[in-house]
């Protein structure tokens, strides 16, 4: 970034939060990222559940490190009324409020988006649940594997033998995401309305979009795409192939020429080019059982540095199989400065930097917060604004 920076973009937006896990703090610390006052609500006693995950960041869990920084953290005993009522007096100082507890949970608090509404008409409130509000199953809680299992997502993931979850919690991050932008949508709304708005974000509706396109083959072609391991199941040659060095290098053709300078430049098989078996996309896939042993025959014996410089040459999209240790040293990340430290209660860690990248807008710096570390400010906040309200 290089001039003068400008103000956060959310900065005088205060968001409250009763979240836990991934899916609403994911949504929330993003929105912290952009400059909102995130406020974290938590339990006596142990706060999020996501703090008992591990201990593995310094004595934090590696879940709540990752997704709760830039917030500051308020314990309330939302059993008590006077914690309720301070519960209630924040949330009439908040544009958003976001939860992603059980079913029902705040509604049964007393908190339905109609008596927020008729309070706050300005507050919007956003939902995060496993399958929304209405229908047969909106009384299930929803935890990442069983979104997964049942937006089928685990039926096109894994090998032939064997279905796989994927390995991070990706219902959850979806969700999470699809709540943020909708948050930021709604504000440019309010903006032009005055009003609030009701978000209803569901894990399953947001995975079920994004398996829209092994769907669309099963409705309109008739099977369901094979599960393929770390190959593309519907484009070909898509996947990984071993070098003689040991390494793992991803090659993806997807044009006609890039086809055409794969066999040429790379495989030195200019003959497959016309091969009627290999001719499209379509028939590449169709005949992968004999087109891929060519492919792995050729690439095993190039060194993955010789056979990334041929790549690149030819114009192919290719890059190097990590594991999470390359990962963290990846050079792209270093040399862009994609790491920036926080503090923590254990001490200052490693954090990524937003990928947002909003050209002359600094993200926010702020530390991950200890259980209850800004009760007594935020609460003296409250106190002051509504003794202010009262003269």
């Amino acid at each position: 970034m290089t001039g003068t920076l400008q103000a956060a973009p959310l900065d005088g937006i205060r968001v409250v939060a009763l979240e836990q896990a991934v899916a609403g703090p994911l949504c929330t610390r993003h929105l912290g990222d952009l400059g909102a006052d995130v406020i974290k609500i938590e339990r006596p006693g142990g706060g999020d559940l996501a703090r008992g995950y591990d201990s593995v960041v310094h004595g934090e869990s590696a879940y709540f490190a990752w997704l709760n920084r830039a917030k500051r953290s308020v314990v309330l005993d939302l059993t008590a009324a006077p914690d309720f009522a301070a519960l209630e007096g924040l949330l009439g100082t908040a544009d958003v409020f976001v939860h992603n507890l059980g079913p029902s949970a705040v509604d049964r608090m007393g908190l339905a988006w109609e008596t927020l509404h008729d309070r706050w008409p300005q507050l919007i409130s956003c939902g995060i649940s496993g399958y929304g509000t209405d229908g047969p199953g909106a009384h299930r809680k929803g935890f990442d594997l069983l979104i997964q299992g049942e937006s089928a997502l685990v039926s096109v993931t894994g090998n032939a033998d064997a279905p796989a979850k994927v390995g991070i919690s990706i219902a959850d991050i979806s969700s999470g995401m699809y709540a943020f932008s909708s948050i930021l949508a709604a504000l440019i709304l309010r903006g032009r309305t005055g009003e609030g708005l009701r978000i209803d974000v569901a894990m399953l509706d947001c995975l079920a979009e994004w398996m829209t396109h092994p769907l669309y083959h099963r409705m309109y072609g008739g099977k369901e795409p094979p599960r393929t391991g770390l190959f593309h199941n519907s484009i070909c040659p898509y996947g990984p192939y071993p070098v003689t060095d040991g390494k793992t290098v991803n090659v993806g053709v997807h044009t006609p020429g890039q086809w055409r300078a794969f066999c040429t430049r790379v495989l030195d098989r200019p003959d497959l080019i016309e091969d009627e078996r290999y001719h499209t996309n379509e028939r590449r896939v169709a005949n992968r059982a004999t087109l891929e042993p060519i492919i792995v025959e050729r690439l095993r014996t190039v060194e993955a540095s010789a056979l990334l410089e041929m790549l690149e040459a030819a114009d192919i999209p290719c890059g190097v199989v990590n594991d999470v240790a390359g990962l963290a040293d990846h050079v792209q990340l270093s040399s862009r400065d994609r790491w920036f430290e926080v503090g923590s209660p254990s001490g200052p860690i490693k954090a990524l930097v937003p990928p947002f990248n909003l050209s002359g807008v600094a993200h926010s710096t702020g530390g991950v917060p200890g259980l209850g570390q800004h009760t007594q400010e935020v609460l003296a906040e409250l106190a002051a604004a509504q003794a202010a309200a009262a003269e």
